[in-house]
């Protein structure tokens, strides 16, 4: 449904974006992360045709971008983090506006406003200037512009901006629901918000891919450390410190009152901890009251692939 080849963007002699390739396949919604400057915005302006490439291509629902621009466009809704929203119309006023300049037709325009005001939870707003709105309901007002002419390719540049916790939880069901018959390409610095919506993730930085995959698989073979937390009962700190050390792990307390102990346990291979610790907890006479397995998370990744120059060699 989307389709990057070689994709590179320069302003002057500053390379923005250097030949970056991905596809993203029909219902799939991708996260496309990186740290500020490098390259994200840039590149989902060319893969919206609001901006051009230096070099390569980009086709959504099988037309060129640059070639077959109004085919292109007509399947592609796109939401830029700062919504193009005209704070002196209504929300009723601005969509109908909106759904005219994407062609939609007179005899479906009045339905698709309707509908989406009310999966936008917009109702109590339709007559309001959006200039009077909170900046989370114009991120609503954006989300509806993005969807008005019911397109096949959802572009999101930071959609849950300026949202309460509430709302982004309402957003992200959207967004699931809306990936069944669109893909979708969503944009966060909110990682967390990446790990509860997306299954496959593209890691931008310097302007290259530095990692691509599905979360999971990303989280193990970038080296995510595991780790463990226990909480111990028995002997002093310093001989449950000794006996987990002596067995490879890396251990920090982290709180407990004697004659109760915890602690992070973690493993600088990545192994799993959970049998060395029974067994040294066995060894050393101590009761083991809680280990729960803390594995890697996406933080982890973002931080590996993107503050190492061998992250960026990657791509």
């Amino acid at each position: 449904m989307i389709d990057v080849e070689n994709l590179s963007k320069s302003y002057g002699p500053v390379p923005a974006v250097r030949g970056i390739t991905f596809q993203v396949a029909a219902g799939e919604i991708v996260g496309f992360l990186g740290p500020n400057g490098a390259g994200k915005t840039t590149t989902m302006r060319m893969l919206t045709g609001y901006l051009p490439p230096s070099d390569g291509r980009v086709k959504i629902a099988g037309f060129d971008v640059f070639e077959q621009p109004m085919e292109a466009r007509a399947e592609i809704g796109y939401l830029p983090e700062s919504p193009p929203v005209y704070p002196e119309l209504t929300v009723t006023e601005y969509l109908s506006f909106v759904a005219e300049l994407k062609g939609v037709s007179r005899s479906k325009k009045s339905a698709r406003i309707a509908t989406v005001i009310e999966q936008l939870h917009l109702g109590d707003m339709r007559k309001r200037l959006i200039g009077h709105l909170s900046k989370g309901f114009r991120q609503r007002v954006g989300l509806a512009q993005a969807l008005i002419h019911e397109p096949k390719v959802l572009i999101l540049d930071e959609p849950t901006v300026g949202l309460d916790p509430a709302q982004i939880v309402e957003i992200r069901n959207l967004i699931r629901g809306l990936a069944k018959d669109r893909t979708v390409i969503l944009s966060t610095h909110i990682l967390p918000e990446v790990s509860a919506i997306c299954r496959r993730v593209i890691i931008i930085s310097g302007g290259r891919i530095a990692g691509e995959g599905a979360l999971d698989t990303l989280i193990a073979g970038a080296g995510a450390r595991q780790q463990l937390k226990i909480v111990a009962k028995g002997p002093t700190w310093g001989a449950i410190e000794s006996a987990l050390t002596t067995a490879g792990a890396k251990v920090s307390r982290t709180g407990g009152v004697e004659p109760l102990h915890e602690a992070t346990v973690v493993s600088p291979s990545g192994d799993d901890l959970r049998e060395t610790v029974f067994r040294a907890a066995v060894a050393g006479g101590w009761t083991l009251l809680e280990m729960t397995p803390q594995g890697g998370s996406l933080e982890d990744v973002f931080m590996k692939l993107t503050t190492t120059e061998e992250g960026v060699a990657a791509a």
